[in-house]
C-alpha cells in the first residue's frame, strides 16, 4: 500500500480499524501476512485490507464462527474438550471430546447459544504465550497441551495449523463489552473484529465422528460442521445449491441408474462396475486412448504389487507408508519339516504408478534423441483410505490413474509442459467441461522444505509461470505449496451447478530421476539426468466419472449415455417396422434397443426418461406408412415424421457432436 492511498486523516501508528473503517474489511494483509484488523502497524508496512467476500476473508469469517460454535458447546456443556475448528471448503467444523454423542436436538441448543454470542459483539483478542503459559492456561484441555507440543512439526493434525505453526504461539480471548475474558482458545489467528461480525450468514449442517489426529489408534471425536457467508442470502444461495447437489449425488444417481455398487462382501471403498456403467467408462477410457496416441503418447501396462525395494528406491514407503495397504509376505519356502530355508519377501499394493513407468525408461541406455518420451496408462492403484474419509466414487481405496509420465531434457520443459497443458484442456472440453482457472504452486522461503538447486527451482518455476500465462486462464499464484521436488500447475473446473474441481495436475520432478539415477546421452555425448513430469488428466476414472454424474445429472451426452437409442412402438403390430431400424442402428455401432415389453406406450416413456435416455424413436400406422419415425426427448418435446435415413443421420451427428440432446432443438 503507498502512503498515497492511506485517508489524509491518519498518523502512524494506527490500527487497521482506523485505516480501512469499512465494515467488509475484516483483516489486514501486513508485508504479505494476515493479521486481525486491530493490529498497529507502521508507516513503513505494506497493508492491504482483507475483505470479507474474498477467499481469505471467508477462511476469517469462517474459523471464527468455528470459535463461536465452540464457546457455546462449553457454554452448555463445560466438560467438553476441544480438538481443533478450521475452516473448510464452503464452511467450517469443530472436534470436541464429549461422553456422549450430539445428537439434533443437541445442535438446536447450540444453535441458540451461538446465536446469543454473536449478538454480545464479543471481541477477538490475540495474546502472544510462551510453551508454558499455554500449558497453564488450558491445562483442562488435553488435545490442545498434545498439539502445543507437537509445534511445528509435521505429525500435528490435519486442520491443526490454524491452532499451531512453526511461530510463535498465540491464544485468542472472547472478550466482552466489559472488557471480561469469557472464554479462551488455542489459535493462530486472524479473526474477525467481533463476533457480530459473523452475522446471520451462518449455519450448523450436520454431526460426524472424526478420530483425532486422523488416526483410528486415537480416540474418536465428535465433529460438528458449519457454513458460515457474509450475508443470508448469500447462504440461502449455498443451501440452494446444496439441495441441488443433493438430487446431482453421484452415489444415489448410481444406484438410480443402474451404473455401480459398492458390495459389502468385496469391501469398502471397492466399486463394481454395472454394464451401464461400464459402457460410460469404457466410451471415456476409448477416447482418451485414442487422443493419447495421436498426441504421441505410448500406453504401458504394469502389475498391480511389488517387492518392497522399489517402494523403498521411490521413498512411498517412507512418505506415505500410513497411506498404503499392510505388505504381503510372499516367496518364503519351508522343507518337508515346516522349517524356514528361505526367507519371504514383503510385498505392497502400489499406491503409484510412477515407480514401474521408471523402470520402463530405465531398461535401456536413453538418448536426447528418444526424448520427450510419453507414457500413460490405466493403471490400478490401491489406498488405505480411513474408512470415514471414504465417498462414493470419489474417494475410494482402489482406483484407476489415467497416468502418464513424460520424460524430457531441460530445455523441452516449457514447450512440453505447453503441450501437456493445452492438451488436457482439449480433453476436459471434449467431455463437456469449458469452465477452467489455474493454480501454480511454488515454494517458499523456507528452504529446509524443498530438495534440488536453486536454479532447478527458478528455471522450472519460471518454465510453469509462462505456460500458465501463456493459456490465457486465470492464474493464482500459491507459494509454498508445491510438492518438495518441484513447482506443479493444478488445473480447476467449475460443473454445471458452480461447484469447484480439482481435476488435472502437471508436475515437475528432479527427486525420482535422481533417486532411480535415470540418465540420457546428450548432444554432447555427456550423461545427464532427465526432469519428469506427472500428468493426471482426470486424476481418477472413478472420481472424473463422478464428477460427469452430477455434472450432467445423470443425462449424459448421447456419445456418452449407456443407451442412446430406445425404440418405442405405439403398439405391438409396429414392433418388426421399428426393430429393423434399431437393428440399423446397432450395426452402426449405436447403443440401441427395442422396447417389446407389455408395458403401456405412456408407461415405457415415463421409464425411459427416467432412465435418462436422451433419444426415444416412436412409430406407429402413420411412421410406417410413410417411411419415418419420431423423436421424443429427455424434456418432452417431439420431432414427428422424421424420413428413416435422416432420422439415423442425425442420430450420428448427434453422437459425433458430443453435445448434448435434451430438446428437439438439440438434434441437428
Amino acid at each position: 500500500m503507498t502512503d498515497a492511498a492511506l485517508p489524509v486523516d491518519v498518523s502512524y501508528p494506527a490500527d487497521g480499524f482506523t485505516l480501512f473503517p469499512d465494515r467488509s474489511v475484516v483483516a489486514l494483509r501486513v508485508n504479505g501476512e494476515l493479521r486481525d484488523l486491530a493490529t498497529k502497524v507502521e508507516q513503513t508496512d505494506a497493508v492491504e485490507p482483507v475483505g470479507i467476500d474474498t477467499p481469505d476473508g471467508l477462511n476469517i469469517l469462517r474459523h471464527s464462527a468455528a470459535h463461536v460454535l465452540a464457546q457455546a458447546v462449553q457454554r452448555i456443556n463445560p466438560q467438553a474438550n476441544l480438538g481443533i475448528g478450521p475452516p473448510v471448503t464452503d464452511g467450517f467444523y469443530y472436534d470436541f471430546g464429549v461422553d456422549q454423542p450430539f445428537t439434533p436436538e443437541d445442535l438446536k441448543a447450540i444453535k441458540k447459544e451461538m446465536e446469543r454470542i454473536v449478538r454480545e459483539g464479543q471481541r477477538f483478542v490475540r495474546r502472544v504465550v510462551t510453551d508454558d503459559e499455554a500449558r497453564a492456561e488450558l491445562a483442562d484441555e488435553p488435545f490442545k497441551l498434545e498439539l502445543i507440543g507437537l509445534k511445528g512439526g509435521k505429525e500435528a493434525a490435519e486442520g491443526a495449523s490454524v491452532e499451531v505453526g512453526a511461530g510463535e504461539l498465540t491464544i485468542y480471548d472472547n472478550v466482552n463489552r466489559d472488557g471480561e475474558t469469557v472464554w479462551k482458545d488455542l489459535c493462530r489467528g486472524p479473526h474477525v473484529p467481533s463476533t457480530r461480525t459473523i452475522g446471520n450468514g451462518w449455519a450448523l449442517t450436520r454431526i460426524a465422528g472424526a478420530y483425532w489426529r486422523g488416526s483410528e489408534k486415537n480416540p474418536q471425536l465428535q465433529r460438528i460442521y458449519g457454513t458460515a457467508w457474509p450475508t443470508k442470502n448469500e447462504l440461502r444461495a449455498y443451501e440452494e445449491r446444496l439441495a441441488e447437489a443433493a438430487k446431482r449425488d453421484h452415489r444415489k444417481l448410481g444406484k438410480e441408474l443402474d451404473l455401480f455398487s459398492f458390495p459389502e462382501e468385496i469391501g469398502s471403498g471397492l466399486s463394481v462396475w454395472h454394464p451401464r456403467g461400464g459402457v460410460v467408462r469404457q466410451e471415456m477410457e476409448q477416447h482418451a486412448l485414442r487422443r493419447h496416441r495421436a498426441a504421441g503418447y505410448t500406453y504401458v501396462y504394469t502389475p498391480h504389487i511389488s517387492k518392497e525395494d522399489l517402494f523403498l528406491t521411490s521413498n512411498h514407503l517412507v512418505t506415505y507408508k500410513e497411506g498404503m495397504f499392510p505388505p504381503i509376505v510372499m516367496d518364503e519356502e519351508r522343507d518337508a519339516d515346516g522349517h524356514v530355508t528361505k526367507e519371504g519377501q514383503d510385498y505392497y499394493l502400489k499406491p503409484m504408478n510412477c515407480p514401474m513407468h521408471i523402470l520402463i525408461y530405465r531398461e535401456r541406455a536413453r538418448s536426447y534423441r528418444d526424448l520427450p518420451m510419453r507414457l500413460a496408462e490405466n493403471g490400478t492403484v490401491y489406498r488405505n483410505e480411513l474408512s470415514g474419509a471414504l465417498h462414493g466414487l470419489t474417494r475410494v481405496r482402489g482406483f484407476t490413474q489415467d497416468d502418464s509420465h513424460l520424460f524430457v531434457t531441460p530445455d523441452q520443459l516449457e514447450e512440453e509442459t505447453t503441450r501437456v497443458l493445452e492438451f488436457v484442456i482439449s480433453m476436459l472440453r471434449d467431455f463437456g467441461l469449458e469452465d477452467f482457472e489455474l493454480e501454480l504452486s511454488m515454494r517458499d522461503d523456507e528452504k529446509s522444505k524443498w530438495i534440488g538447486s536453486d536454479e532447478f527451482w527458478e528455471y522450472s518455476t519460471n518454465a510453469l509461470r509462462n505456460v500458465a500465462h501463456a493459456s490465457g486462464l486465470k492464474v493464482t499464484e500459491v507459494p509454498g505449496e508445491a510438492a518438495f521436488y518441484g513447482p506443479k500447475i493444478d488445473l480447476k473446473t467449475k460443473d454445471a451447478i458452480g461447484r469447484t474441481w480439482q481435476l488435472s495436475t502437471v508436475q515437475v520432478d528432479v527427486n525420482l530421476p535422481e533417486r532411480f539415477e535415470l540418465e540420457f546421452t546428450d548432444r554432447d555425448g555427456q550423461k545427464k539426468r532427465p526432469i519428469m513430469i506427472h500428468r493426471a488428466l482426470f486424476g481418477s476414472i472413478e472420481r472424473f466419472f463422478a464428477i460427469l454424474l452430477e455434472h450432467y445429472a445423470g443425462a449424459f451426452p448421447v456419445w456418452l449415455a449407456p443407451l442412446q437409442v430406445i425404440g418405442i412402438p405405439v403398439a405391438e403390430e409396429y414392433a418388426d417396422y421399428l426393430g429393423e431400424i434399431v437393428t440399423r442402428l446397432r450395426e452402426d455401432g449405436v447403443r440401441a434397443e427395442l422396447d417389446t415389453s407389455d408395458e403401456r406406450m405412456q408407461k415405457k416413456i415415463r421409464t425411459h426418461t427416467t432412465q435418462k435416455v436422451p433419444l426415444q424413436l416412436i412409430a406407429g400406422e402413420q411412421d410406417r406408412a410413410g417411411g419415418t419415425v419420431s423423436f421424443r426427448f429427455r424434456d418432452g418435446t417431439q420431432l414427428n415424421g422424421i424420413p428413416v435415413d435422416e432420422a439415423i443421420r442425425r442420430i450420428h451427428s448427434s453422437i459425433d457432436a458430443k453435445t448434448l440432446v435434451d430438446s428437439a432443438d438439440d438434434l441437428a
